[in-house]
């Protein structure tokens, strides 16, 4: 070996041992780094686990607590035909500022008797149509904070817009299933191992809750618990950050129309709220990353996918026929999603679109535009 090479293997071998160790504390930071990590990770677990307890066990309070209020529902509040039961479930859900809580109340009704099949499906259209308030609710506290009017409240009206026109729609061709019985086989039972478990943990708590209250208070009980559920589901979802990169790569996705359909329908698929999945698009809208006409089809996918909760609500029932109503209302709002895409979406976006301009140019139209979608589930319950 010569005496370069011997030089060079010397060098190098310095070079080897010199090289810098970890400190001891980057190393102890990154076992407190990934511990905590770990812990975030179990407790977003914990937190689902906690969400579906408290969701099976509303079911079943409100199940037990709905015949309670049969007197008040058919009596008191007249509600005995579909358009009175469309008003109430639109009227209940600007109450509680969700759709989901109502449109399981919708099948604890109709398991109870309170309502039929039709009742209880036009309910369920009502709950959606009263969800996209909260968007719009959202839209005015971004003006309030001093936002763009137009840009802050026209996200929440286009999910307004959209959602009334196609449920509205489908709320003809879900009727027409539901009177032919054209779907009346597509049933779903719980299983009597599911029912067996569900009866064993949950009917003993529910009878507690009976011992000191009423039975009709059983229904109220159940409403804030499953309302208390979906906010802890929405607390364990993952949170993503969009990096500048993946920015740019989803800015080119925007514009396809049944790319966003599919976006739309997974995200509330995964969030199980469609009140969550929309009420993202305000700030991003007024980040300037989609624009409204590009969220159309996303408010239409979302619509389709927020039933998954109440197809849950409809197997805990251990009701067939309840499950069939959610199907239908699936079905009906997939078909009138569908042929709008495929055939006039352009001019429909056209058209919604310049409903919402005209509703936001001036402070005379808006007004009247909230007047009426306030008023209309009461006149649809009352007159």
């Amino acid at each position: 070996m010569s005496e370069l090479s011997e030089r060079e293997l010397a060098s190098q071998t310095i070079e080897t041992t010199e090289l810098p160790q970890a400190p001891a504390e980057v190393v102890r930071l990154s076992q407190r780094l990934a511990t905590a990590v770990r812990v975030v990770a179990w407790h977003k677990v914990g937190l689902f686990v906690a969400s579906l307890f408290l969701f099976i066990l509303a079911i079943t309070l409100m199940k037990d607590g709905a015949r309670g209020l049969a007197p008040l529902v058919q009596n008191t509040l007249s509600v005995n035909n579909p358009a009175d039961s469309l008003g109430f479930g639109w009227l209940f859900a600007y109450l509680v500022m969700s759709g989901s809580p109502v449109a399981a109340a919708a099948l604890t009704f109709f398991d109870a008797g309170v309502l039929d099949r039709l009742g209880a499906f036009t309910m369920i259209t009502g709950s959606r149509l009263g969800a996209s308030l909260i968007v719009l609710f959202i839209g005015f506290i971004y003006v309030l904070r001093g936002r763009d009017r137009a840009t802050s409240l026209g996200m929440g009206l286009l999910s307004l817009s959209v959602t009334g026109s196609t449920y509205i729609l489908g709320l003809f061709i879900g009727a027409a299933l539901l009177v032919s019985g054209t779907l009346d086989q597509a049933q779903l039972q719980s299983g009597a191992l599911l029912t067996s478990v569900t009866d064993l943990i949950f009917d003993p708590i529910a009878a507690w809750f009976h011992s000191f209250l009423p039975g009709w208070s059983l229904f109220l009980v159940g409403l804030g618990i499953i309302v208390i559920s979906f906010n802890l589901f929405d607390k364990c979802l993952p949170q993503m950050a969009l990096k500048e990169s993946q920015v740019g790569r989803l800015s080119r996705l925007v514009y396809r129309p049944f790319v966003m359909f599919t976006l739309g329908a997974l995200i509330t698929l995964i969030s199980m709220s469609v009140s969550v999945s929309l009420s993202i698009l305000v700030p991003l809208s007024n980040r300037g990353f989609v624009r409204r006409e590009n969220v159309i089809p996303y408010i239409m996918g979302a619509n389709i996918t927020t039933f998954v909760d109440t197809l849950l609500a409809a197997v805990l029932l251990n009701n067939p026929p309840a499950f069939t109503i959610v199907l239908v209302e699936m079905i009906s709002i997939t078909i009138v999603s569908l042929l709008i895409l495929a055939t006039v979406y352009r001019n429909y976006e056209r058209l919604m679109l310049h409903f919402v301009a005209w509703v936001t140019a001036s402070n005379r139209n808006l007004a009247l535009f909230m007047l009426t979608i306030l008023s209309m589930p009461v006149i649809l319950m009352f007159f």
